[in-house]
């Protein structure tokens, strides 16, 4: 990586040089790791995507250091604050194991699928790191990173030594990507690979608390799995014994995996896409070792799991998984989402048969935790019947949310007489 000390700054003209308005000071001294367009009073000269833009105070003193993006609101992702450092290789190696160091003891052996890097809560905006068994998929965000790749793959590879390591792109990024001045890249892009490596294109198995997943890492949602639910699929698997379980949203059947070890007498998986119920089923055949998976029950039923929910009203169970996609990727949603949300847990309450546990999730950053509790809670009580609490959970620990944004998981468990 390129080295820059900001203290010298001053005696490299070239250097890019920010000041902010003095709330965007005080926001960014308190820790936030964003700086947005219209809070930039000046800059010496146009910037480039992916350059160290240092920023200063109103007594010209450093104020922090971040990667500049000309093209995005926010227009400088802070690396660090505080007193001026020098960015040099050894710092960002040591950036690079200090996230990895946080993962020491976390994970209930044998687990070898797990996130390294969450992003600004890591130190390394825009940016998440998730582990595969020995495939790393790295996953950008901002376009600030593309042209220091090379230099990040090449330190990932020397700190972590990978099998491999797959590029996933956001959405909004690829464009950027494939026209990129010195290399251009596309999501799914393997940027490295020993050579023994099995091919990115099949999916990697992985180890979570003993069970098998598999990963689609080029191609899959997210990442390849959904790794931020590990804590939930843990609390599910500890309440699920002699039960009958409905995973709703099913996915690769994360959460009913976790329920048949935990003694479900059965499972069934609702979702609408037929590719991630073969998925399922395919992570149950890899579990048909453990005595409790093959003896329960598994059905996956192919549909919009919001109309069936809304239906079927013969159909009773003793635990049910609520955890659709985000319902509200904007602030313009945020309303609808609440009130879908609402819908969502009343019409599974229908299907909850006395003594049962209802599980909701929301990964929706637009609708906050206290939000999307009080809806839940809200439709129990209109249920009419008598309930308890169980209890609430945010994220994950090695997807820890360090400032309000980077905030969207929220899961409530309760329990019906």
């Amino acid at each position: 990586m390129r080295v820059v000390n900001p203290a010298q700054a001053s005696s490299r003209p070239r250097q890019l040089r920010l000041r902010i308005t003095a709330t965007a000071e005080s926001i960014v001294r308190g820790g936030h790791p964003w700086v947005f367009a219209d809070s930039v009073r000046t800059q010496n000269r146009a910037g480039q995507a992916g350059e160290l833009a240092v920023i200063y105070d109103r007594k010209d003193e450093f104020l922090a250091v971040g990667l500049f993006d000309p093209d995005s609101p926010i227009r400088v992702r802070v690396l660090h604050a505080g007193k001026p450092v020098t960015l040099d290789p050894v710092w960002w190696a040591a950036r690079l194991d200090a996230a990895v160091r946080r993962r020491d003891g976390l994970f209930a052996a044998p687990t070898t699928g797990y996130r390294l890097i969450n992003g600004e809560s890591d130190g390394w905006p825009g940016l998440v790191l998730d582990r595969y068994d020995t495939t790393l998929v790295l996953k950008l965000y901002s376009a600030a990173w593309l042209p220091r790749l090379e230099e990040l793959v090449q330190l990932i590879r020397e700190r972590l030594t990978p099998g491999q390591i797959v590029l996933r792109l956001s959405r909004n990024l690829q464009r950027a990507a494939s026209s990129a001045a010195t290399r251009s890249y596309s999501d799914g892009d393997v940027v490295f690979q020993q050579p023994a490596t099995s091919p990115a294109s099949v999916p990697v198995i992985f180890l979570e608390s003993g069970l098998r997943f598999e990963a689609e890492v080029v191609r899959g949602q997210k990442t390849g799995f959904f790794l931020d639910q590990r804590e939930n699929r843990g609390a599910v698997e500890s309440l699920a014994r002699g039960r009958a379980v409905l995973n709703a949203f099913s996915f690769s059947g994360g959460f009913s995996l976790s329920a048949a070890r935990g003694g479900a007498s059965s499972v069934t998986d609702l979702d609408i896409s037929p590719h991630a119920l073969e998925s399922a089923r395919r992570n149950f055949a890899l579990n048909q070792g453990e005595p409790a998976i093959a003896r329960c029950r598994h059905e996956c039923i192919q549909t919009d799991a919001f109309a069936w929910l809304a239906g079927n009203p013969d159909h009773r169970f003793d635990l049910i998984v609520l955890d659709p996609p985000s319902l509200a990727k904007r602030e313009a949603e945020r309303a609808g989402a609440i009130r879908a949300y609402g819908r969502l847990a009343s019409d599974g309450l229908q299907h909850l048969s006395p003594g049962g546990i209802l599980v909701a999730c929301s990964c929706s950053a637009h609708v906050n935790a206290e939000e999307f509790f009080s809806t839940v809670r809200s439709a129990a009580t209109r249920s009419g019947r008598k309930f308890a609490e169980l209890q609430t959970t945010r994220h994950a620990s090695d997807h820890p949310a360090n400032f309000p944004e980077a905030e969207y998981l929220k899961g409530i468990f309760l329990r019906f007489d």
